[in-house]
């Protein structure tokens, strides 16, 4: 049941250049003291290629970010805008990262490599364009998390310690640097397509619609190329919020520079997994009002891609915008049902609503942990726990689902806890390579998040 990405040949495609000038400006990475090797990808890069590299060239590339052969000769700061917390600010963009590369996967799919701590860029502002071992650390957990539990997310790539002592206001200091990199499905956002709307380009707009439909969707545009994308988002996201919660993910900062046009998750941050299903859930320390908890992760993204709707306007009607904005909430309560029952290991057949219902309930009355309530269901250890009443409506619905052939197959689901990654945890992994330069704490975590990820299998598909 492993989803292992399939492998490839090396295939640059600089796709990017159909939109220059416009969308990006050439920057220069930071000439960093040090280059350590922390972290590689190995399964990331057979999926464009580039596993052979060897740790030298790795570091060329990934750390001193030498071209790629056939590749951009510089990288690019992508220029957008956004709504941060619901305010427009249009003085982002690329600030501590850029683009380095783009190229194809084994099944043709066009990607990004992108970098997180690079350096400075004309869209820094007063930002020193780095990034904290901590945060790369961090950005390694979630992904590999997310991907283990079906979330369509970037890939942490690479994550080389530049030797930097950081100053940073919010956590420690100094404390250690470092560069990522990130292999993603592009780094074409909301907030790309705002900063055209803000300055009444049209002709941008046009060719972002263009390149999102044929080069990220593989479509051709049809009567409504403007409206045609937007559904496609609209599909994406709605999946994507749905993913977030099946997961008990709360990514913290859901801003229009942070939602991509293919609904693929990226940029982790202030992130957290929930223990419970606790609506009120948040991860940032500033989301004083909650914007973005646990459960109005949904309203945050379909409000995101209203934006983008907005940016949309000047291409089309606006009831074709509104047609497709609507279809969010029916899509985010399929894409519900489809990921529960993917995670429980049951057939998604029929009306599962009354089902996920009686889940969340019975996990909030009885405050049963989300990854303990999964593992018990489809590993059938549910001997004991489970007969209150709190979980008799569960009892009845679950019962009429048949199990996924094959639901149970791998040893992990025998074992006697969870794989979770709730921030102690991700404290307690921090703490050994900042206190005893200890990496084993986090290589041991990657390699079980990767067994669960083997016994859960492939997501679910979009219908």
């Amino acid at each position: 049941m492993s989803h292992t990405p399939q492998a490839a040949i090396y295939s640059p495609a600089t796709e990017i250049d159909a939109l220059m000038p416009d969308i990006a400006a050439p920057v220069a990475a930071a000439d960093f003291p040090q280059t350590i090797l922390r972290y590689r990808n190995d399964r990331a890069a057979a999926s464009v290629g580039l596993e052979g590299l060897s740790d030298e060239d790795w570091l060329r590339h990934f750390g001193r970010f030498e071209p790629l052969e056939r590749n951009l000769p510089q990288p690019l700061a992508l220029r957008y805008h956004g709504h941060q917390f619901r305010h427009y600010n249009p003085d982002i963009g690329d600030g501590r990262g850029f683009l380095f590369a783009q190229l194809r996967d084994g099944a043709g799919r066009l990607l990004d490599l992108g970098t997180k701590g690079s350096g400075q860029t004309p869209y820094s502002r007063f930002g020193d364009g780095r990034l904290t071992l901590k945060g790369g650390v961090r950005e390694i957990l979630a992904t590999e998390m997310l991907e283990a539990l079906g979330v369509n997310t970037s890939k942490t790539f690479s994550l080389i310690e530049t030797g930097e002592a950081l100053e940073r206001n919010d956590e420690p200091s100094p404390t250690r640097g470092s560069v990522m990199v990130r292999l993603s499905h592009s780094h074409i956002r909301i907030g790309s397509f705002q900063r055209a709307a803000f300055h009444d380009d049209k002709a941008l707009l046009e060719r972002l619609v263009d390149y999102a439909l044929t080069r990220l969707y593989g479509e051709q545009p049809g009567e409504d190329p403007a409206a045609q994308l937007l559904g496609r988002v609209v599909e994406r996201t709605a999946d994507l919020a749905a993913s977030y919660m099946v997961a008990g993910f709360v990514h913290g900062v859901l801003n229009s520079d942070n939602i991509n046009v293919t609904g693929e998750s990226f940029d982790y941050g202030p992130w957290r997994f929930t223990p419970l299903w606790d609506a009120g859930f948040t991860a940032a320390y500033f989301d004083h009002a909650g914007l973005y908890a646990f459960a109005r992760q949904a309203e945050a993204i379909h409000w995101d891609v209203a934006q983008l709707a907005v940016s949309l306007r000047p291409l089309t009607q606006a009831q074709p915008l509104v047609a497709q904005l609507e279809r969010f909430p029916a899509l985010y309560a399929q894409a519900m049902q489809r990921r529960f029952c993917w995670r429980l290991g049951v057939e998604p057949t029929g009306d599962a609503s009354a089902m996920v219902e009686a889940a969340v309930r019975g996990m909030v009355a009885t405050g049963t942990p989300i990854d303990r309530f999964f593992l018990d269901w489809r590993g059938g250890h549910t001997a004991s726990g489970y007969e209150s009443a709190d979980w008799s409506a569960f009892r009845d619905t679950i019962a009429a689902f048949t199990p996924v052939s094959g639901a149970r197959d791998h040893a992990w689901w025998a074992d006697a806890a969870p794989c979770s990654m709730h921030i102690e945890e991700v404290e307690a992994i921090w703490s050994a390579i900042d206190e005893r330069d200890d990496w084993q704490p986090l290589h041991a975590k990657v390699a079980a998040i990767r067994r669960m990820g083997a016994a859960l299998g492939p997501p679910p598909p979009l219908p």
